[in-house]
């Protein structure tokens, strides 16, 4: 057995070590994954009467019902049923963040790569720009934008996205000022490679190690962030099944004893930034090898 572990490769060796780090990863795993599950199947719970519309009100919903065998979750001050409307927050949240992190992540890598490896003015002008963004609080630097752009679903990641622009720019800036004086840089750079060949064939796979690990953090913290600013009424649209704007709408009935409508949505959104939290912690610890530590 212990010669049959050591053949594996040394990541997936780590992968499976049992580990506190491996456990808490595996552990973020799960959890990601059970919502991802949750919005990919809500539909079809609609679709076969298992969900109600978290849409429409049905005329027989009564208001602020606690969770009954009828209403999970019970319903909110309108009648809806928030556990239809809790899962389908979920769909919500994982479409915003998917497409808020991806964009930040296709503009940033980029345009960390081009300013570490030219250098210069474009590398002072840019780092500038960048750094000044990044002092900026990503919630007010969303909330700022979301008045600008307004509502919508595409309008709340890219909100969201340029708040982390700077974050993906920083880390593989970095890393190729520091790679780019590698001899096989330098041999690449001697035979005649062009700045493409040398940025995408021979940079690319040795600069963006820590991009997963940031991509899950900050797919954590864009739910926070959009959960504030649904709070705010500057997210999805009016009466999206968005847990930002569920909470918002729970705050006034909370001091009258109506618990569910406020906890059911907080409580998701909370499970789903600590998987995505423990993805990427455990992420770091185990491609990382400055953070790793012995068991």
């Amino acid at each position: 057995m212990t010669q049959a572990k050591s053949s594996l490769p040394p990541l997936l060796q780590r992968a499976i070590a049992p580990s506190l780090s491996t456990r808490f990863m595996w552990a973020g795993i799960v959890i990601t994954t059970f919502f991802v599950v949750i919005a990919l199947l809500a539909p079809w719970f609609q679709d076969w009467g298992l969900l109600q519309d978290p849409f429409k009100v049905p005329l027989e919903n009564p208001i602020h019902s606690p969770p009954s065998a009828d209403h999970w979750f019970g319903t909110d001050r309108k009648g809806y049923d928030v556990f239809s409307r809790t899962l389908f927050g979920t769909r919500a949240a994982l479409h915003v963040v998917l497409l808020a992190t991806t964009l930040s992540l296709l503009v940033g890598v980029p345009l960390g790569m081009v300013s570490g490896y030219l250098g210069g003015r474009v590398d002072r002008v840019m780092l500038f720009f960048m750094d000044t963004l990044y002092t900026l609080p990503g919630l007010l630097l969303s909330v700022t934008l979301a008045f600008m752009v307004g509502r919508g679903v595409l309008n709340a990641a890219i909100a969201l996205s340029i708040a982390y622009v700077p974050q993906y720019y920083r880390v593989v800036r970095n890393h190729t000022v520091s790679v780019k004086t590698e001899l096989f840089i330098e041999a690449a750079q001697a035979m005649g490679a062009s700045t493409w060949t040398v940025l995408s064939r021979y940079l690319a796979l040795n600069v963006i190690q820590s991009v997963p690990v940031l991509f899950t953090l900050n797919a954590a913290d864009a739910v926070l962030v959009l959960g504030g600013l649904g709070f705010l009424g500057l997210g999805l649209p009016e009466q999206t099944p968005e847990w930002g704007q569920d909470l918002r709408q729970a705050l006034d009935a909370l001091p009258t004893g109506i618990w569910w409508t406020a906890m059911f949505p907080g409580l998701a959104m909370t499970s789903l930034v600590v998987g995505l939290s423990l993805v990427g912690e455990g992420l770091n610890d185990w491609i990382n090898p400055l953070v790793r530590r012995e068991r």
